[in-house]
């Protein structure tokens, strides 16, 4: 691995550290000591949110084995600690790409272009159950499903209505889709050419991480093996066809919304990016040609200064990993992009308006650990999903910070804190260890099959959970200062949605060419069992009105389905 502070032997002290560490032996004795006999901590341990313990003070003493040079560097260049852009945001701001989906793609496209007039600067689609599941919206295992979670996406047709009157090579897009992936961004790359836009030009993110799925969100189709391969067929024909398109966000949030510590989302996380390189590689792939377009996406959890270090410590591990491991060559390779959103799974029902703060806190350590594109959440996603006004005020979150709070004006300005950098070394040990034992299990997918990752997270849910109702976490307004509830205005999705989809459907199936749909149907069946790339076969099948259904049942045909062995 790297020469980096996780790894290396502990250098001996220095005689300005063993001054430091004489320093606070002495403010201890004579400071601390006194202070403490007349008023005791708060509490027996002080932890991150993570249960990561948190000593006092921290000093130069512990920076010990800590080079400035080797391990912080310049913002711009390796380790990339500080950051991936020399300027930083003095250069250009983070990305504003607030999450949004819900209803039928007319809707949604109403509440895209409400919130690109109000300054959003990228957008992110987030899809219902059935289209993340691979099923029309008619379909029976839909019911009661349709538009509820997400935008109802089912065809060309539906997509084409979904970006109506958004110039797709004008803005940058975000896609949370998973299993169905390679269909869904084959219609977005269909509707780019129906608008005229450059495929060479067009930009954006799909997020397409199955691994994460099997590890944490559970929403997949097929097993492990296939949905390999349809990840790096986008991540090939990405390479080979639009370039300035990221096709995969290899995604730590899921895994951290499901219970896991900050140093489990960063070493599943990367562990994950490692699978999908050495998948590449195995298809023939040169590392600098595909690299570069990998980005990540990350939790920003309550923990400030975790959060920070995390952040700082991914960009650290990922760089030597690049350089050593896989023997990239390219600067770009090295570097670490990363979207960050906000914690959900910190958001309470009770007292929603405590959601605004939380989150504000959340997307300034995201912006100090250097983002390149941000979604806050909004105040009642914990009720049901944003009304325009909530969705308003997330994003004017993300806008007071970018030009009020001063905080875009220098790179990475904790760095060198005694107390970030420690925390930054200690985040990529543990990151490191688990990496380690990944490998030695075989890659992750071994490791998802064993169920390794997969208890980790469970443990550490319930320890998190167990300090909650012990009171040594303390949740404002669930387990302690719990105060009158007062309604709030809430979004509702009811059944006329799913009605007019089924509609829509019916009429589409109705007025396309049957015989056409059936020969590029066959064509992906007749591809699906071999080792051929299957993107151009998905394309033409979506330029055909086939259904995001009849193209994934298609699939299942070949793949199978997928379904987890419960862990113990």
């Amino acid at each position: 691995m790297s020469e980096n502070a996780g790894k290396e032997p502990k250098a001996p002290a220095s005689a300005a550290q063993r001054q430091a560490s004489a320093a606070e032996r002495e403010w201890e004795e004579r400071t601390l000591r006194p202070a403490i006999e007349k008023s005791p901590d708060r509490c027996a341990d002080f932890t991150t949110v993570s249960s990561h313990p948190i000593r006092r003070l921290y000093t130069g003493a512990d920076l010990a084995d800590w080079n400035p040079e080797r391990d912080l560097g310049a913002p711009g260049s390796p380790p990339y600690t500080r950051g991936i852009h020399p300027a930083m945001y003095r250069e250009r701001l983070w990305t504003m790409r607030q999450f949004a989906g819900f209803g039928a793609a007319e809707d949604t496209n109403r509440r895209f272009r409400y919130l690109l007039s109000q300054g959003q600067t990228g957008l992110s689609v987030a899809f219902d159950l059935p289209t993340l599941m691979g099923y029309d919206s008619d379909h029976s295992l839909a019911e009661g499903e349709v538009g509820k979670c997400g935008v109802a996406i089912s065809s060309l047709a539906d997509m084409e209505a979904l970006f109506d009157h958004i110039p797709l090579a004008d803005v940058t897009t975000s896609m949370t889709i998973n299993s169905p992936a390679a269909p869904i961004w084959a219609m977005y790359l269909a509707v780019a050419e129906k608008q005229g836009a450059s495929w060479q030009k067009i930009s954006g993110t799909l997020q397409n991480d199955i691994l994460k799925e099997y590890i944490a969100q559970k929403e997949y189709i097929y097993p492990p093996a296939p949905s390999m391969r349809l990840v790096t067929d986008t991540i090939e024909f990405g390479a080979k066809h639009t370039p300035k398109f990221n096709p995969i966000s290899i995604s730590g949030y899921h895994i951290r919304e499901a219970g896991s510590t900050a140093i489990q989302e960063l070493a599943f996380t990367l562990r994950d990016g490692i699978e999908y390189v050495e998948d590449c590689v195995r298809r023939g792939l040169a590392i600098d040609n595909f690299a570069p377009r990998l980005s990540f996406f990350f939790n920003a959890h309550n923990d400030f200064f975790e959060e920070i270090a995390k952040y700082r410590a991914a960009r650290r591990i990922w760089q030597s990993v690049m350089r050593e491991r896989f023997g990239a060559k390219n600067p770009r390779s090295w570097a670490l992009r990363f979207h960050a959103q906000t914690a959900g799974c910190s958001l309470t029902a009770q007292q929603p308006y405590n959601n605004v703060v939380r989150t504000a806190v959340q997307a300034l350590a995201a912006v100090l650990g250097g983002t390149q594109s941000l979604h806050t959440n909004s105040l009642d996603e914990a009720w049901a999903l944003p009304t325009e006004s909530a969705a308003t005020i997330a994003l004017r979150t993300q806008q007071i910070l970018a030009h009020e709070s001063g905080v875009t004006s220098t790179a990475d300005p904790f760095g060198g804190s005694y107390f970030v950098e420690t925390l930054t070394n200690e985040i990529e040990r543990g990151a490191r260890d688990y990496i380690d034992k990944i490998d030695a299990l075989g890659g992750m997918v071994a490791a998802i099959e064993r169920g390794y990752p997969q208890r980790e997270i469970a443990d550490a849910a319930y320890l998190y959970q167990v300090a909650v109702d012990r009171k040594e976490k303390i949740i404002v307004g669930v387990n302690d200062y719990v105060g009158e509830e007062k309604p709030i205005e809430i979004l509702q999705i009811n059944e006329t949605v799913a009605q007019s989809q089924a509609e829509r459907l019916r009429r589409l199936r109705a007025e396309r060419s049957h015989d056409e749909v059936e020969r590029r149907l066959n064509s992906l069946r007749k591809a699906a069992p071999g080792s051929e790339n299957l993107m151009p076969h998905l394309y033409e099948a979506v330029k055909a009105y086939a259904t995001l259904g009849e193209i994934c049942d298609a699939m299942r045909e070949s793949f199978g389905v997928y379904e987890e062995t419960a862990i113990t």
